[in-house]
């Protein structure tokens, strides 16, 4: 039950292929589960940083049940946050996570990104906290424009010398928040956020990437066949070990179909 219909396997890079975003989000939180209980046996603290989109739905859903997790022995991060957005804006990605994980279990610590003011002494002090609690797992998405976190194709660094930094969104980006309901209007979207970057996230041990729905299919096909380079910045889940993706028969759909038309030739 809940088996991939399909895994793919590039570079470090694999893809679970499931038939439906519910079953994505079952065995995604079931593999992080079974990844957070070994590391218990040799560690008192994990890290974990989370995304916040509607693509992670499913996941935190399910993440959330497990009762036998020893929630008090997390400390959880986010990965980006708007600037400017009131501090009660459901918008919020710290709010997002507030409500869906971080008000539901019993936490260590929850460190939320500040996007109202003070940026640059913001980035600071997260690039800070992430030095002192090196991250272990980062639990992420795939834009449809290919990025990671809030790093867009025009602001991607493989090779970052920050680790939080302040980033204009492209247009792409900011139209996918509207895609995904999450703001009425493309001029109510927010043009600047708080980052993680790519450097940052690339200091983890594993990462589960949730990545569902037909309007990732075209991001998911070029993460997977394009050359590894920040155009495509989410090709350097392929660089990664420990990394895979979760994907459904939507988000797949042309993945899927080259594979069929490559394997009737």
């Amino acid at each position: 039950m809940n088996h991939p219909i399909e895994t793919l396997k590039k570079d470090f890079l694999e893809i679970k292929i499931f038939e439906t975003r519910q079953e994505l989000g079952i065995v995604a939180a079931r593999d992080l589960v079974n990844i957070i209980k070994p590391l218990f046996e040799k560690q008192d603290y994990i890290n974990i940083v989370f995304a916040s989109a509607p693509s992670q739905q499913e996941f935190l859903e399910e993440l959330y049940k497990y009762d036998d997790i020893e929630w008090h022995r997390v400390n959880a991060f986010h990965m980006d946050e708007y600037i400017g957005l009131p501090t009660d804006a459901p918008q919020r990605f710290g709010n997002f996570l507030k409500t869906r994980l971080f008000d539901k279990r019993p936490f260590h610590s929850v460190n939320y990104l500040d996007g109202d003011h003070g940026v640059e002494e913001e980035c600071r002090r997260y690039t800070e906290l992430l030095r002192k609690y090196p991250i272990d797992i980062v639990c992420l998405g795939i834009g449809e424009n290919g990025h990671i976190a809030f790093n867009d194709p025009h602001v991607a660094d493989f090779e970052d010398p920050h680790w939080v930094k302040i980033v204009n969104l492209d247009n792409i980006c900011r139209q996918q928040q509207v895609n995904d309901g999450c703001f009425n209007n493309f001029d109510d979207v927010p043009t600047h956020a708080l980052t993680l970057t790519i450097s940052a996230l690339r200091q983890a041990r594993y990462f589960l990437c949730m990545v569902p729905g037909y309007t990732k299919s075209n991001a998911l096909f070029h993460t997977y066949m394009d050359e590894i380079s920040e155009t495509v910045p989410s090709t350097c889940l392929r660089l990664l070990s420990y990394s895979t993706i979760y994907a459904d028969t939507d988000s797949a759909s042309l993945l899927l179909n080259h594979e069929k038309l490559y394997a009737t030739k």
